[in-house]
This record gives C-alpha cells, structure tokens and sequence, in this order.
C-alpha cells in the first residue's frame, strides 16, 4: 500500500474512533441534537413478531444507523438521567440557599468594621487639614 494512501486510512479510522467516543461520552440525559448533527425524533417501537415490550419509546436520531455513530437511547433512560442532574441541581441549589445568611451576616459585619475605618480615616484627613492650614499660615506670615 502507498505510504500516503496509508496515512490517509490511518486519519480516517482515528475520526472513526474519536466519534464513536464523542457519541459515547455524550448520550446523557435526553439529546438535542446526534453527534452527526442530525435532529433528534421521538421513536415508538411497533410491534414485531419477537418483540417482548411492543411501544417502546427511544431518542432516535433522524439518520440514525445500527453503526454506533448515532444515538439511540431508551426514553426511560434519558428520562431518569434528566431527573437525577435535576435533583443534583435542586440539591447544590438547596446548599446554596442555606449558605446565604451567613454570607449575609459576613457582609453585614465587612460593611460595619469599613464604614468604622471611614469614619476614621475622614478624622484624619480633617485633622491633616487643619494641620496644613496651620503650617501654610506659618510659613506665609
């Protein structure tokens, strides 16, 4: 085989395993869109001859093919992982919440300790003022 026709086989079987990994790594929850950029359709299994659960539904992708490259995910599936990041959510947001008055009382006591060291910053500069005053009628006199 020719060394370029070679490599160009290798590149095209690593795009071929990246996909099939990108495919993977993405089917949870319920999809937007396939890998392949294809839309997303909510298939119902008909009823085969064999088949043990007729209706059946599934995430299908549009141009979906048997190759591993499009998803087709049970809708049980892709209902219950939505469920579970949305509880995950609803739990770190519940955290959250919680977590608020004491950021409250923190600001509160920030706010208190650098309104006091305005307070007297302002003292000093109102006396290095006067002292300014002072010592510019001391030296034009």
């Amino acid at each position: 085989m020719d060394p370029a026709d070679e490599r160009t086989d290798c590149k095209r079987k690593l795009e071929h395993i990246n996909l099939l990994r990108y495919v993977s790594d993405s089917e949870h929850g319920m999809p937007k869109r396939c890998a392949c950029g294809g839309r997303m359709i909510h298939e119902v299994r008909v009823k085969d001859e064999f088949d043990t659960q007729p209706g059946k539904r599934f995430f299908s992708c549009v141009n979906y093919e048997a190759d591993g490259l499009h998803y087709r995910q049970p809708w049980v599936c892709g209902v219950q992982e939505d469920i579970e990041m949305l509880r995950k959510r609803v739990e770190e947001a519940d955290e959250v919440i919680k977590s608020v008055p004491m950021l409250v009382e923190s600001v509160e006591a920030q706010v208190k300790r650098l309104s006091l060291l305005l307070d007297k910053l302002t003292g000093d500069v109102y006396n290095l003022t006067v002292q300014v005053a002072a010592l510019e009628k001391v030296c034009f006199e």
